[in-house]
């Protein structure tokens, strides 16, 4: 059957090390916990779709390693279509290492390397997947011109189009907005869509009104403090992570992407589906790493 999504993004393996404390320079202390799990925003999203009751098809590049093979066996274990992944022979798998300290603050150590992100030629190679499925997700990590020829062969085909993250000031920028039907930045990306501050949810409205004459249907920012601000044509929301004990903020945005393009995909209406998502960021923000735990 045709994939209800299709996931463009980084596929990967993370590592996460529970400390109760970083060390000084020359410095050691011992590991608390440790986690091992398929990792990046594009698997991150994918497992969370399927999670959440879709059929979702991944778009990406691992390298042709030992880590790659696991990373793919994973992903079927999770209900993935990862025939559109690619397996560049001779590029190292991308590896994230988390370092978790208490009251999650964390650090990364980020091993990516450029072969195994997307370029237009593997864009190409999984136009098929891409115009069948019924939502298509881009991450604005992997290179613009791809995210952009993505776009366009989901535009071309009338599929919802999902933006996360800012895309970069390249030349791209105005084509992917207008592309997108729904534009998802955090914290840090929104202050840069905005192009200045973002003290308060009446701000981000503004932001967000702005944004949607660029071309999305929907606009999700997040704002520091105050949670997350939903603006669409005739309405908007700020819905706040109230009650959520927060242990770890990694994966929170995939899993709030992941729930946004469910419950439009289910025609549940732009408040319901701000909710949905700010549950399901909740949710991860509870658990240690980025791989989602969501239910239906």
């Amino acid at each position: 059957m045709a994939p209800d999504a299709a996931v463009l993004g980084q596929i990967g393996r993370d590592l996460v090390l529970v400390v109760d404390g970083v060390p000084e320079p020359h410095g050691t202390v011992p590991v608390r916990d440790r986690l091992e799990m398929l990792g990046g925003k594009g698997a991150n999203q994918a497992v969370a779709l399927s999670q959440l009751g879709l059929r979702p098809a991944l778009i990406g590049v691992v390298g042709g390693d030992a880590v790659g093979a696991w990373a793919l066996a994973q992903a079927r274990r999770d209900r993935i279509d990862v025939r559109g992944v690619i397996r560049r022979r001779g590029a190292r798998t991308s590896l994230i290492v988390e370092v978790l300290a208490p009251g999650g603050a964390w650090r990364y150590l980020e091993d990516v390397p450029e072969p195994v992100l997307l370029t237009e030629n593997d864009v190409h190679r999984g136009a098929t997947t891409i115009t069948a499925a019924r939502a298509v997700l881009l991450q604005m990590q992997q290179p613009s011109a791809a995210m952009l020829a993505a776009a366009r062969y989901a535009r071309e085909a009338g599929r919802l189009i999902v933006l996360d993250g800012a895309p970069a000031e390249d030349g791209h920028r105005d084509a992917l907005l207008a592309a997108a039907d729904v534009v998802r930045a955090d914290a840090r990306e929104s202050v840069a869509l905005a192009g200045g501050p973002l003290p308060d949810a009446a701000a981000a409205v503004r932001a967000g009104r702005e944004l949607l004459r660029r071309g999305p249907r929907l606009v999700a920012l997040a704002v520091s403090g105050a949670g997350n601000v939903f603006v669409w044509p005739d309405g908007d929301v700020c819905t706040p992570l109230s009650g959520a004990e927060v242990v770890d903020t990694t994966g929170a945005g995939d899993a709030m992407v992941a729930a946004l393009t469910a419950a439009l995909l289910r025609d549940r209406g732009y408040a319901q589906a701000a909710q949905d998502a700010t549950d399901a960021a909740a949710a991860s923000v509870a658990r240690i790493g980025g791989r989602p735990a969501l239910q239906r």
